[in-house]
């Protein structure tokens, strides 16, 4: 047996007693067999058209074929019974292929009449569910471990003067109850910045923690966005500096608000100030057009400013969308104009911002390359292309794997041909294989680590063939298996 895989096989009955527990690498019988009365069979997985490779979710019954499997339950006659109907399955798989002249190894099925509590006593380390129902943290669960990697992504930090961004905190939890005014960003959200002026109005003895909802990056639509949306999310940022600076402007509401300056109010009256956090589910995805929206605001600098500083000098990782690039470009020289930073600056200053647009925004697509590493970028073709952006991310080298960037002839002279590194012959099917470039697509990496640079590795997509050579860099810097590269 030990030169063979072995797989364990939860019966299905064990989800509906009174004890979940589950070892390492259990899966349900269902996942990869079709039982009936009186007959079982392995499920044919494989797809009719196309190729396997990448049809991750029928892995499980294509391994099964080809394993030693294990069968536990609580109930010991219907493991039993699930243990024989595998055994039959397993040869009447073998009998099918030996019919067409292949033959196959001898695989077998075991039936495990220990219970989950007496591998909690005696073997700990399989345990992955206890017999309570709780993950024991001792075997390593790839969902829960992406679910905390991505958490620790988008970890809370702070964007601005008592402004946070992250995930959405536990509720009731100690994370929540450490902020003042939490806005969930979401699909349902809606624009409302008088919530928050009643929030800035009211007296200190009264305020509790409040909950708001706003808009998720991407939601609103230009050109469909109207004057009132527009005057919403400026308003939105409006106060919430205000909460968190804790002042409390007298405005005159009876003049428009495209029309507001200094002397629509008096001196603000000072108030408690508030800890807000902007989060969505994932602190990834829905909270970045309110994040660049109010970083815009409360510096006082262009939009494309706050793109690249919410990810470099903040240090937070983000994705927003083509339509949160048109949306806050048009709203850019509203974000200046009523900036409380810019409150006096000479109107040729002004205009100067406004008219500015740097050369890397028109190609902007709302996403910038995923840090993975300090000197690390993961990226696709239009991130590659658009050199500017690039230097303003401190990245130096590309290594294209399987595309070429189309640059102009003086932006590769200026960089010179020395940081650029193409794997050729590497097409986009999951079958050519990159065994053999890594060693020099790591080393490339590795030059521009010691140069002090970053490097950008791209595809088309930036999802496989880069993300391969991207897993192996990691593997080799951070000492890290496979599975927790992942």
């Amino acid at each position: 047996m030990s030169d063979k895989s072995r797989c364990s096989i939860l019966h299905e009955g064990i989800f509906h007693g009174p004890f979940v527990g589950r070892l390492k690498g259990a899966v349900a019988p269902d996942e990869f067999m079709r039982r009936s009365t009186g007959s079982a069979e392995f499920i044919e997985a494989d797809p009719v058209d196309g190729f396997s490779v990448r049809n991750f979710h029928i892995q499980t019954a294509k391994v099964a074929f080809t394993s030693d499997l294990v069968v536990y339950g609580d109930d010991p006659v219907e493991a039993r019974r699930v243990s024989m109907d595998i055994a039959a399955a397993q040869c009447q798989w073998r009998e099918q292929h030996e019919s067409q002249g292949y033959l196959l190894p001898h695989y077998n099925t075991f039936l495990c009449t220990s219970t989950i509590r007496e591998f909690e006593d005696t073997h700990d380390h399989l345990v992955s569910i206890d017999s309570r129902g709780n993950f024991t943290g001792k075997v390593l669960d790839l969902v829960q471990q992406e679910r905390q990697e991505m958490w620790n992504m988008a970890e809370t930090s702070e964007i601005s003067h008592n402004v946070f961004m992250g995930p959405t905190p536990e509720l009731q939890g100690t994370e929540e109850a450490s902020f003042d005014v939490l806005i969930e960003c979401c699909d349902l959200g809606r624009l409302n910045p008088s919530a928050l002026r009643l929030i800035a109005e009211s007296a200190d003895e009264m305020a509790n923690r409040s909950f708001f909802d706003f808009p998720a990056s991407g939601s609103i639509l230009p050109p469909t966005w109207s004057n009132e949306e527009a005057d919403d999310i400026l308003e939105t940022c409006r106060w919430i500096f205000h909460l968190s600076h804790g002042i409390c402007p007298n405005i005159d509401y009876a003049s428009p608000i495209g029309g507001r300056d200094a002397t629509d109010e008096r001196p603000p009256a000072p108030c408690r100030p508030r800890k807000i956090l902007i989060h969505c589910a994932d602190g990834y995805t829905e909270s970045s057009m309110l994040g660049i929206a109010y970083l815009s605001y409360s510096t006082g600098c262009p939009v494309p400013d706050a793109w690249l500083r919410l990810h470099t000098s903040k240090r937070r990782n983000f994705f927003a969308y083509p339509t949160d690039v048109a949306l806050l470009t048009a709203l850019a020289p509203r974000f200046l104009q009523e900036s409380p930073i810019n409150s006096g600056q000479p109107s040729m200053d002004m205009a100067n911002k406004v008219s500015s647009e740097p050369s890397w925004l028109p190609g902007l697509d709302g996403s910038l390359p995923s840090r993975i590493l300090d000197y690390l970028y993961l990226g696709n073709l239009g991130h590659a292309n658009n050199p500017d952006l690039l230097k303003e991310l401190g990245i130096r080298q590309v290594l294209s794997v399987g595309e070429t960037v189309v640059w102009k002839d003086g932006d590769m002279n200026n960089w010179g041909p020395e940081n650029f590194f193409v794997v050729r012959e590497v097409q986009d099917n999951g079958i050519d294989p990159l065994t053999n470039h890594f060693t020099r697509c790591l080393a490339f990496i590795e030059r521009g680590m010691r140069k002090k640079v970053a490097t950008l590795v791209h595809c088309r997509v930036g999802v496989s063939r880069s993300a391969t050579i991207c897993i192996a860099e990691v593997m080799r810097a951070l000492q890290m298996t496979l599975p927790l590269c992942l």
